[in-house]
């Protein structure tokens, strides 16, 4: 087999690199700017170190069309603990359970449990696994024939017994809000077994869920530490700086050192060019996730010109497409004329910041553009309305919220469930769009820049 060319090297590196979430989000550890290296962290190191802390909800701001969302933390959190572990490395024990796995009943009853009422078989099957990891870390013998009081009574011995030693037991909770539903039997046990003075231990909940603690319920939001990390999606400045620690070819590698310091000079001026920056700012406008931007950032360099062995602008211009997320824009093009012009004024009502949007507001938009622009678009108040249905039935609109189900549609508070870009774009992209809309919606994007 021949030897590779220094442009199929680099390929395979940033895959790698790309591939590697160590490698990903160490980024956001070593970074001194990052709110995750310059807070979380050291709470996390202090609530791993000191005695009388139960439990911290770690939580993610994001948008609902981010798909997993938490995943940053995840990350973080691992290399955290990794941390904690090489200074502490007898002094510190890791329990992991998984809200999408030991929050389901029906993995319950797959260990051998005794004979419970079926609200129980979540709350043993939670038990059972702290037990058995408890006994791998502790390198004891684990019994699956011991019983739910047996495996509760191992577990508060094993507080009790590492409160003594000075040793913590961190439990992570990952989809922690799931772990929320039912009675919460495990989050009580866990957090009353560590009221006692002798306990050294900590729950670290995480979720996307800004709203995780208010889940709680009251016997355990008193048992609750009543602190709680958040933390905003990664700004345009950290993306541009991942893209860059992602990307950068290393200069101790087998490649040769004229072709890595070619490939690193041209790749700062892409990430200095300003179509390269409108790029990210269109990837990132409905989802800012890291994750989004390293399927992006894979696919540009799927797209690199083997021949010059360089990346170009245009490799992310080609990626852009087929990373992107378009179903309102697919909803978009089988709309009618007369749906465009609906959600044009109720664009436009929401850049005018009025409190309330209902048919009749729409209405009068709709006349008011149409005495404005003279259009020949003008349809009958009863077609607008069936219109006004239609958008509703494809959810590119929906009401406010659930009340007032007996009052009618034309008085009901309404809200758009597309992006202004996603509006344009659809309008710009829809084959039997007239041009005043096109005119309409610059008006409207004028109103919003200013």
């Amino acid at each position: 087999m021949g030897r590779l060319n220094p442009a199929e090297q680099a390929k395979i590196i940033l895959r790698s690199r790309i591939s590697s979430p160590s490698f990903v989000f160490s980024f956001f550890s070593q970074s001194p700017d990052s709110n995750y290296s310059g807070v979380f962290i050291p709470l996390i190191r202090e609530y791993a170190e000191n005695v009388g802390l139960n439990l911290v909800i770690v939580s993610f701001s994001v948008s609902t069309e981010v798909g997993n969302p938490v995943s940053i933390l995840r990350y973080v959190l691992e290399i955290v603990l990794e941390e904690l572990l090489k200074e502490h490395p007898d002094m510190i024990s890791v329990i992991r359970l998984n809200g999408l796995l030991h929050c389901d009943n029906n993995c319950a009853l797959k260990v051998e449990l005794p004979i419970l009422p079926p609200c129980c078989y979540t709350d043993c099957m939670n038990i059972l696994e702290i037990a058995r990891q408890l006994c791998l870390e502790h390198h004891l013998m684990f019994s699956k024939m011991a019983s739910y009081d047996d495996n509760s009574q191992f577990l508060l011995s094993m507080l009790r017994e590492c409160g003594l030693a000075h040793k913590t037991i961190v439990f992570v909770l990952d989809e922690f809000d799931l772990f929320t539903q039912g009675k919460q039997r495990l989050l009580y046990s866990l957090l009353d077994a560590m009221q006692s003075i002798t306990s050294q231990a900590v729950v670290v909940g995480v979720s996307c869920r800004l709203d995780a603690d208010q889940l709680l319920e009251k016997r355990v939001r008193s048992r609750f530490s009543h602190r709680k990390l958040l933390f905003l999606p990664p700004s345009r400045e950290d993306l541009q700086r991942l893209v860059e620690h992602i990307l950068l070819l290393p200069t101790d590698s087998s490649l040769p050192n004229d072709y890595t310091a070619a490939f690193n000079s041209k790749l700062l001026n892409i990430l200095a060019d300003e179509k390269f920056k409108g790029i990210i700012d269109t990837l990132c406008y409905s989802d800012s996730s890291a994750g989004h931007l390293l399927r992006f950032l894979f696919s540009a360099i799927c797209h690199m010109d083997m021949n010059s062995g360089f990346l170009s602008v245009e490799n992310f211009k080609s990626a852009l497409p087929s990373i992107q997320r378009q179903p309102k824009l697919e909803a978009l093009k089988d709309c009618s004329v007369l749906e465009l012009y609906i959600l044009v004024c109720m664009k436009r009502l929401e850049v005018k910041e009025l409190e309330l949007c209902n048919f009749n507001s729409i209405m009068k938009e709709y006349k008011s553009i149409h005495d404005t622009f003279q259009t020949s678009d003008y349809y009958a108040r009863n077609v607008c309305l069936r219109a006004f249905e239609h958008l509703l039935d494809r959810a590119l609109i929906s009401f406010e919220d659930n009340k007032g189900h007996g009052q009618s549609a034309e008085f009901r508070p309404v809200k758009l469930l597309i992006s202004w870009h996603e509006l344009h774009q659809g309008l710009k992209s829809h084959r039997s769009c007239p041009l005043s809309h096109a005119v309409l919606t610059s008006k409207c994007a004028s109103v919003a820049v200013a």
